[in-house]
């Protein structure tokens, strides 16, 4: 499957994407934004999520809320998210409200600051301490995320600090620090839009000029220090976290090439091979064989800077420990590593992957979301018309030498919870399982 794509720059340098599907009477709008917890600075970690709930708060001509509440009346969707390398915000609606939404993202990109208070930052800021506390230090499993990065990611390293921030940071965050990020960071020459569904072109052009056009360029971002990280830990790393949970859980990371590298197609084809629906290696062995895991699957992180982590993810059966769930994972990730894939393990997994990719594009909401990611990420968002046949090139040899290269022991991260009233995981007993 191929979709039209079609890009323009604006002066302030603005990149817009478009792409027509008239199939339902709805359009996507995406916006990505080039920041992420990666450009926080030390004792100012959160600031990028911090900013997903406070564009949503009006700016100089939208009221409280009322980004919300017009799209809602319009019968339409919308939301944000704030990842490691980007932020986005994305809206559907029925197609003849486009260029009120354009409006909207438009006012908020070149008119927050005057409608941002003191009042409104404090306000989303014990949103956001409470969003910590209900999602992350209060939810079992609730830090894995940012455990994880940290276990993984050296403490210099961009990665390695919380994406939602710490109640510290967040608690510091002044009303200057807060714009000053804004105008560094949410720019049109730092962000991405994106336009999919039902619309004319022509139409479409004219209306994010008109919006976005008078819009200035920002002053520039500052560069992020050298992300570039060796092939591999180079070593063994596990930690094991006692909380109030009811089963075990394991997220086992290895260090994987990055998004959209020549590599980058064989670890996934390789993560799909072990962990992608109840096919994989590991659901047949862990879920329905040994019965030792009642949940597990693997996924890549799809970062495009510095290193990416290819992570197993498994939920222990009641009455299965965290040492018996990780020696069983071992042992699968050690087989795989060791006899090598089989074709048709290969051949499924790409089959899936590619199905996930067509239902994604007939997705208006989802294909502007890939649209800006590729553009973002490359500059170039036609690469999403090349995913498929990228992933079809990869080979069971590909495959086998990213296993060898890779999933060996001294590239693995274990980040094990165990119920804080269990006995403690047994260390002789999985140095035996893994030697």
């Amino acid at each position: 499957m191929r979709i039209p794509v079609d890009t323009f720059r604006l002066e302030n340098g603005l990149f817009v994407t478009l792409s027509e599907d008239y199939s339902a009477p709805i359009v996507a709008v995406n916006l990505w934004y080039h920041v992420g917890s990666a450009n926080e600075r030390e004792g100012r970690t959160g600031f990028a999520h911090l900013f997903e709930h406070m564009l949503f708060q009006g700016s100089e001509h939208v009221g409280t809320n009322e980004h919300f509440e017009t799209i809602q009346r319009a019968g339409g969707t919308l939301n944000g998210s704030t990842w490691l390398e980007r932020t986005n915000y994305f809206e559907t609606v029925p197609s003849n409200h486009l260029e009120s939404i354009l409006w909207l993202e438009a006012d908020r990109m070149g008119y927050l600051l005057p409608g941002m208070t003191q009042q409104k930052l404090d306000l989303q800021r014990d949103v956001v301490k409470n969003e910590r506390r209900w999602s992350v230090d209060n939810q079992p499993y609730g830090t894995w995320l940012e455990r994880l990065d940290a276990l993984c990611f050296p403490p210099t390293h961009p990665f390695h600090h919380s994406l939602i921030g710490s109640m510290e940071d967040l608690s510091a965050a002044s009303l200057e620090d807060v714009a000053n990020f804004f105008r560094t960071f949410y720019t049109p020459d730092n962000a991405v839009l994106s336009i999919a569904g039902d619309f004319d072109p022509a139409f479409a052009r004219a209306a994010v000029e008109r919006c976005f056009g008078h819009i200035p360029r920002g002053p520039g971002k500052p560069s992020l220090p050298d992300m570039s990280l060796p092939p591999t830990f180079g070593e063994r790393r596990r930690e094991v976290v006692p909380d109030e949970v009811a089963l075990p859980r394991l997220f086992l990371a290895f260090r994987s090439p990055t998004f959209g590298s020549e590599e980058y197609y064989a670890a996934s084809v390789c993560g799909a091979v072990l962990g992608m629906r109840r096919g994989s290696r590991l659901y047949r062995a862990l879920v329905r064989e040994q019965q030792l895991a009642q949940e597990i699957g693997a996924f890549t992180f799809d970062l495009a800077k510095g290193s990416d982590l290819l992570v197993i993810d498994a939920v222990a059966r009641p009455g299965v420990s965290g040492a018996d769930l990780e020696q069983a994972v071992v042992r699968e990730v050690d087989r795989l590593r060791d006899e090598g894939v089989a074709a048709e393990e290969v051949e499924r997994a790409v089959a899936l992957i590619e199905t996930d990719i067509v239902n994604g594009l007939q997705s208006a909401g989802e294909r502007a979301d890939q649209l800006s990611k590729f553009a973002t990420f490359f500059g170039d968002p036609a690469l999403v018309n090349e995913q498929v046949d990228r992933y079809k090139t990869v080979t069971v040899e590909a495959v086998d030498a990213f296993a060898r290269a890779r999933l060996g022991e001294e590239n693995r991260a274990s980040l094990l919870y165990v119920p804080r009233a269990a006995a403690p995981v047994d260390e002789h007993v999985l140095a035996e399982a893994t030697a």
